[in-house]
């Protein structure tokens, strides 16, 4: 059967077994290498709130906070878009 993809859809590399990860959204279990990981600045303080404390000179911290998702709800939520074959990465002469 041929292959899709000549990294399988993975990061893996030569690396061997990877371990496994849970969606964030759905709970899937994912290899580590294969789920799409967003980081993602947060505040606990609400945007308006903040934006008038920072006009006062306070500082109000951010926390980056990474998700994880499997492939069909990064797809869903819109962190990556299904490309037709033209605007794929062209490799030899697969056009």
């Amino acid at each position: 059967m041929p292959k899709k993809r000549e990294n399988r859809g993975r990061h893996k590399g030569s690396k061997g077994r990877t371990g496994y990860i849970q969606c964030d959204n759905c709970g899937r279990i994912v290899p580590a290498d294969k789920a799409v990981c967003v980081t993602r600045m947060y505040s606990p303080v609400d945007r308006a709130l903040a934006e008038e404390l920072e006009k006062k000179g306070a500082i109000i911290t951010r926390y980056p906070v990474t998700k994880c998702y499997c492939i069909s709800c990064a797809i869903h939520y819109g962190i990556i878009k299904i490309r037709s074959r033209k605007e794929r990465k062209p490799r030899g002469l697969e056009l």
